[in-house]
């Protein structure tokens, strides 16, 4: 077959994709396995090579990332219920005070607490940070808003665990420690730089708060119709599921015609039931010995280093177990077990659905990888140039703007790449950062992200495409801006 009609037809599979999810409203689960199925049979993989690639895409995915996401979840179900992250966002405004709120805020949000599902981590921290607001000064509601969006967006596709971090690591089969690694050293600077942005047109005329503010109803979950990144993205194109991947009951609307959500599983934490009150350091402990494992790990393998022991303990289903097993202990000790096992239901719903949709999206770039792309895309592109990095970054732009999908959009793009990496000898790592990057462009009415600040923040929808829209995107040709020179070294 010749590479062309692979070409052709490899489009018209994503194409085809992004279709199903929006014009005709089918469940994105739904979508991506017909595109791959498509691919493959028009690939010339035939009828049981269509159905290998498939469903072993699927499997192998899953066999690399499924416990991880699985474990880093519980793990974060579990701080929610112990209330720890409200307590992180008081502990931060008083060690890094007023000017410093916003940009602690984002590199917090974009690295200890990825492990928090971001819906309920967005329904925690938005309340605190409306009141934080008037005591940063000029735009406080704005720049505090900003500062949520990024820090939630930027760290679900770099930061592990973050939901998209994982599954781009299992999509092109980097080492998650190496991910880790390299996301930490992006996302810092990438939500200080794009943070530091923001706030200077935001101080400088850009909001308006006539027209940019309104008040605050009630506790607004997402709109029908999608989650963008920050679900399971099951639900995140119009139609694919309504409601909220957290359990919400879905939005309804207020007498003035405002949307109003009333959360189901998004409960507020049990205070009531506390028995002893330990340190943040104590409940995050845990979670972050098992993050600061598998770093070890990859520095070692880097180095050379073989240590037996610490190998064992550094991969990552080993560590991250380490972390979910001392997060029970310390959160059943401080609250008991009513507290662990509301937790563990909460967890086991959330990430049911992160899981499905991390298959697919596995069986559409291992099908993708199957029909040959890599080695015709191989032929134009060398490791020495920017090209591939730029590409992926642009179909994963592109793949958002129509899909709404952070997650999907990182994936499906990833995929259409992944098989370039091996052929001209470009690191995996560089092309998962890239496409996450990519993913984080245009996030918009879609995303349950946007509802969740316009609603929680008391923001306008035009307020909340300056913060969430401009803001992000500025995130994500910071973080290509920046993976380009990383490129020289990795």
């Amino acid at each position: 077959m010749s590479d062309t009609v692979i070409v052709v037809n490899t489009v018209i599979a994503v194409l085809a994709t992004v279709l199903l999810i929006v014009r005709f409203r089918l469940n994105p689960v739904i979508s991506l396995v017909v595109g791959a199925v498509y691919l493959g049979l028009t690939a010339g993989l035939g009828v049981e090579g269509t159905i290998t690639a498939v469903t072993g895409g699927f499997g192998d995915i899953l066999a690399e990332v499924g416990l991880l996401i699985a474990f880093g979840v519980l793990s974060g179900a579990m701080l929610h219920r112990a209330g720890a992250i409200e307590r992180l966002v008081s502990a931060l405004l008083r060690g890094c005070g007023p000017r410093g709120m916003p940009y602690a805020t984002a590199v917090t949000v974009g690295t200890v607490l990825q492990s928090i599902f971001v819906d309920v981590l967005l329904v925690i921290a938005s309340p605190l940070a409306r009141r934080v607001a008037p005591r940063i000064g000029a735009k406080g509601l704005p720049r505090m808003a900003t500062a949520l969006a990024i820090g939630a967006e930027c760290g679900i596709v770099f930061m592990v665990p973050g939901i998209g971090a994982v599954a781009l690591a299992g999509v092109l089969g980097v080492p998650l420690g190496q991910m880790l690694v390299a996301g930490l050293v992006l996302v810092v600077p990438t939500v200080l730089i794009a943070t530091a942005i923001m706030t200077v047109l935001l101080q400088r005329g850009w909001w308006d708060e006539s027209v940019d503010e309104q008040a605050v109803v009630g506790n607004a979950q997402a709109p029908p119709g999608g989650s963008g990144a920050d679900t399971p993205d099951v639900t995140d194109a119009p139609g694919a599921g309504g409601g909220s991947a957290s359990g919400g009951t879905g939005p309804h609307t207020a007498a003035d015609g405002a949307r109003e959500v009333v959360p189901a599983a998004v409960s507020a934490p049990d205070a009531g039931r506390r028995e002893r009150e330990l340190s943040l350091l104590v409940l995050f402990g845990p979670l972050l010995i098992g993050l600061l494992l598998i770093a070890a790990g990859a520095v070692l393998d880097a180095a050379g280093v073989e240590q037996p022991v610490l190998a064992f303990l550094s991969e990552p289903v080993v560590a991250l177990l380490i972390g979910l097993l001392g997060t029970t202990a310390v959160v059943g000790i401080a609250h008991g077990r009513e507290t662990i096992d509301a937790a563990v239901t909460d967890g086991f719903r959330e990430s049911g659905q992160i899981l499905i949709l991390t298959g697919v999206g596995g069986s559409l770039a291992t099908t993708i990888s199957d029909a040959g792309l890599g080695e015709i895309l191989g032929r134009y592109f060398s490791a020495n140039t920017a090209a591939p990095l730029l590409m992926v970054w642009l179909i994963a732009a592109v793949l958002h703007v129509a899909i709404g999908s952070v997650t999907i959009s990182a994936i499906t793009a990833a995929g259409v790449l992944a098989p370039v990496a091996p052929v001209i000898g470009l690191s995996p790592v560089l092309i998962a950062l890239a496409a996450g990057a990519g993913a984080l462009f245009a996030v918009h009415v879609t995303s349950n992200t946007f509802w969740l600040l316009q609603s929680l923040l008391g923001q306008s929808v035009r307020g909340t495409l300056k913060t969430c829209s401009v803001g992000v995107s500025i995130a994500s040709v910071v973080a290509i801006l920046l993976i380009l020179p990383m490129s020289l070294v990795i």
